[in-house]
């Protein structure tokens, strides 16, 4: 049984991907899992000489703390003008100051979503390229375009039968994958 936490890259309470990153909490089970949100976490804006005037704020070594703790990660990130949000980036650079392998022989599946008909693909292309300089490896990746006209709201389910097996086999997969 392995520690796994779940969290979305946004900071909206709306949010597409903490819809999408939740849904796969329910379906990953056998499992020890936790879905967080980073919006719990309260971190400026980074800036070197506020890393310099007041340290490392507590919530990030809590964060860092509880990402230390865990196997593996769930993560979707959402996509702001074809970019990962700022929101997003802003944790990944206090991470990386923290500690620059934060994410040391973590395993991951990333995931995005949007109502585009990209689906935040180069979101997740940014974050799956990135990911990686600080240790972790990215096993597994899905992306769902459309999702208001791909995933029910009524019964909390992938709607569209293909997407629906792809999200199931990656499930499979990632969950194989950090059995080893």
């Amino acid at each position: 049984m392995k520690k796994i936490v779940f969290f979305a890259g946004s900071n909206y309470s709306k949010s597409l991907n903490h819809k999408l990153v939740s849904y796969a909490y329910s379906k990953l089970a056998g499992h020890t899992t936790e879905l967080i949100k980073l919006t719990d976490y309260q971190l400026p804006l980074y800036s070197e000489d506020l890393e310099r005037e007041r340290g490392y704020p507590a919530d990030l070594k809590i964060l860092y703390n509880k990402i230390k703790e865990t196997d593996a990660l769930v993560i979707s990130v959402n996509e702001h003008n074809g970019m990962v949000s700022a929101f997003f980036k802003n944790f990944i650079d206090w991470l990386s100051r923290l500690d620059r392998k934060f994410l040391s022989e973590k395993k991951i599946l990333l995931m995005s979503t949007s109502n585009g008909k990209r689906g935040g693909a180069s979101a997740l292309e940014y974050t799956k390229n990135v990911l990686p300089r600080f240790g972790g490896t990215v096993v597994e990746s899905f992306s769902i375009p459309s999702f208001s006209e791909n995933f029910s709201e009524d019964s909390q389910e992938i709607s569209n039968e293909v997407l629906l097996l792809g999200f199931n086999d990656v499930i499979q997969n990632f969950a194989h994958q950090i059995q080893q």
